[in-house]
C-alpha cells in the first residue's frame, strides 16, 4: 500500500496511530502539546531506532507551530508568530556558541511560488557578518549570521547541498539554519504550520525532488531545519477527502502537487514571519519593531 505522504513528523505520529489504533502505544517516540505566545506547539521526540522505523524520520526533535489567525491577518498575529518562531528557536540553538557564525540556507527555487520559501526567507534575513567583522566597535555586540540563497541544480548547475558546504568550508560557522519547502497530508496545515528541528533537512523534499541531506554528517556543524508545507500530493489529499485507508491510483495526474490558489501572498507572509523568527532568535536583544525599521 502506498504511503500518505508527510514531511510533518506530526502528522506522521498521527498516521501511525490511524493504522496502528489509537490505544497502541508508540515506543520510542514522546509529543506534548502546549502553546507560546497563544500559538499551538507540538513537540515530537523521536528517542531510538524503533521510533525511527515508525515515523520513518531520524532521531531528534521536532517542533510544530499552528499559525492561527495568520491567513485572515488577525490583530497581533505577525508579531506573536515571529516571537513564538524565535522562542522555538532559541531552545533549539541551545548548546551552540552564543557568539559563534550561524549561516542561514535558504532552499528551493524562487521560480516555483510553493518552493520559494527558502530564497523568500533569506531576503528577510538581518545579516551582520560584515557589520561585525568591519566595525566591531559598533557592532560587535550582534551575533555575526550570514545567509545564502543556494537555488536549485536547474537553474545553476551546482547542488544546493554543494553550495551550502562550499560556503561552510569557507566560513567556518558555528550552526548552520536551513530553510525550504515541506509537503503535508492535510489541507488545514498547507501555510498554516512551521516545522523546526535539529535533524538537519533534505533539501527539494516539499516539491518531490529529493537531494543530498544538509545535516552534521555532511557539514561538521549542527544543522537546524525550518520548513513550511506549502504542498500536499494529490492521491494523499484524495484519500483524505474520501476516508479512504488506501491512496488512490490517479493515472496521469499520480504526481500531482497540489497548492492554495493566494500561495504568492501566503508564502510572502510566510517568509516574513520565518525570516524575522530566525533574525530575533540570534539577536535576541532586538524586537520585531526593531526588524521591521531594518528590513522594510
Amino acid at each position: 500500500m502506498k504511503i500518505r505522504r508527510t514531511d510533518l513528523a506530526m502528522e506522521a505520529q498521527e498516521l501511525w496511530r490511524e493504522s496502528a489504533g489509537e490505544t497502541t502505544r508508540l515506543s520510542g517516540v514522546e509529543a506534548r502539546d502546549r502553546e507560546r505566545e497563544g500559538i499551538p506547539v507540538t513537540t515530537v521526540r523521536i528517542l531510538d531506532r524503533e521510533g525511527e522505523q515508525a515515523l520513518g524520520k531520524p532521531q531528534g526533535t521536532y517542533v510544530t507551530l499552528t499559525l492561527e489567525g495568520v491567513a485572515g491577518r488577525a490583530e497581533g498575529v505577525f508579531g506573536r508568530a515571529i516571537r513564538a518562531v524565535a522562542g522555538e528557536l532559541s531552545q533549539l540553538l541551545e548548546g551552540v556558541d552564543p557568539q559563534g557564525l550561524v549561516l542561514v540556507a535558504g532552499l528551493g527555487n524562487r521560480a516555483i511560488t510553493p518552493d520559494a520559501i527558502g530564497p523568500k526567507v533569506h531576503e528577510q534575513i538581518f545579516v551582520t557578518r560584515h557589520l561585525v567583522d568591519q566595525m566591531p566597535e559598533h557592532f560587535g555586540h550582534l551575533r555575526p549570521v550570514a545567509s545564502l540563497a543556494a537555488e536549485v541544480l536547474g537553474t545553476t548547475g551546482v547542488e544546493s547541498g554543494e553550495v551550502v558546504r562550499a560556503v561552510c568550508e569557507k566560513l567556518r560557522p558555528a550552526c548552520v539554519i536551513a530553510v525550504d519547502a515541506l509537503a503535508s497530508r492535510s489541507l488545514e496545515r498547507l501555510c498554516r504550520t512551521v516545522q523546526l528541528a535539529d535533524t538537519g533537512i533534505t533539501p527539494g523534499s516539499g516539491v518531490g525532488n529529493h537531494r543530498v541531506a544538509l545535516d552534521r554528517d555532511s557539514l561538521g556543524v549542527p544543522v537546524l531545519a525550518l520548513g513550511v508545507p506549502t504542498v500536499v500530493e494529490g492521491s494523499t489529499l484524495a484519500a483524505d477527502l474520501m476516508g479512504a485507508d488506501e491512496l488512490p491510483d490517479l493515472g496521469a495526474g499520480r504526481d500531482l502537487l497540489v497548492t492554495p490558489k493566494d500561495i504568492d501572498s501566503q508564502v510572502a507572509d510566510l517568509a516574513k514571519i520565518v525570516g524575522y523568527g530566525i533574525s530575533l532568535a540570534l539577536q535576541p536583544g532586538m524586537t520585531v519593531e526593531d526588524l521591521e525599521l531594518l528590513l522594510s
